[in-house]
């Protein structure tokens, strides 16, 4: 299995302000990989660097054995996928803004989708379930249907790494399982490698494969959930008592607050 994504000593962040120091990473294809950190840890930083929105100073993106800089902005767009934690609900119907997902793959004097685009969206309608939605406008979705709608337009780029900043984070927790859930699938099924920011360290430890933990601009700590989330290491990075254990099902790592009675009552 090879590397998605390689980054060699990354330095990249805003002048004077908040910096990324020398982050080296790999992401292996077909690979479900979480950011996870507290809040000004880098995770934001690092999303944008890779997706092209803050400069390198130094360091080098290798995407699939090539300089991200070499590509073209069409055949980075083939490559990877972007799901935001925010975006602008349009004026358009479902299908519509699925379609602007075959964008990258137009030419020069295409102004109307080909049948193939239609067939190729209407797959992954389908298999995320949003087919059922096609006619309607986005702004008449719920929060849960326009985030599916949102990983629908970018499967439809049909990329080999998709990246996700935090898409279940202003979700109820039902929704929140129901995209993670279609995730996994993705990743297991279509073989789509996956690297994803997540606050939630339960879902992050839940769903991922391999977890990144980042603080002050820097990696902490990479592997497993298992290795990543101990008790020690989240103490240490996030400031804050917890406890770690396995949960009984799935046999990945659950984390526990401590409140602060429990705290001074012991």
């Amino acid at each position: 299995m090879g590397k998605i994504l390689k980054l060699e000593n990354i330095v990249a962040g805003y002048k004077n302000k908040f910096m990324l120091q020398n982050i080296s990473f790999d992401v292996m294809k077909s690979s479900f990989t979480g950011i996870i950190g507290p809040n000004a840890s880098g995770k934001t930083t690092l999303f944008k660097t890779i997706i092209g929105d803050i400069s390198l100073q130094s360091g080098q993106i290798i995407i699939d054995g090539q300089d991200i800089l070499l590509f073209s902005l069409k055949e980075k767009a083939q490559k990877l996928a972007i799901v935001t934690q925010y975006f602008d609900t349009p004026n358009l119907s479902v299908e519509d803004y699925v379609l602007l997902g075959r964008y990258p793959y137009n030419n020069r004097f295409q102004f109307f989708e080909a049948k193939n685009d239609y067939t190729i969206a209407h797959k992954y309608m389908h298999l995320t379930d949003v087919f059922k939605y096609k006619d309607r406008m986005i702004t008449e979705l719920s929060g849960g249907a326009q985030q599916m709608v949102a990983i629908t337009r970018a499967l439809t780029q049909e990329p080999d790494l998709l990246l996700l900043d935090e898409p279940t984070s202003h979700l109820d927790i039902k929704h929140q399982v129901q995209v993670l859930d279609l995730l996994q699938k993705l990743n297991k099924e279509l073989k789509l490698s996956v690297l994803m920011i997540i606050h939630d360290l339960n879902l992050a430890g839940e769903y991922c494969d391999n977890l990144l933990m980042m603080s002050h601009g820097k990696i902490h700590k990479s592997g497993t959930p298992k290795e990543v989330l101990n008790y020690k290491d989240i103490e240490m990075v996030y400031d804050t008592l917890v406890v770690t254990q396995e949960n009984p099902l799935s046999k990945k790592p659950a984390v526990f607050l401590v409140s602060g009675s429990v705290k001074d009552s012991s």
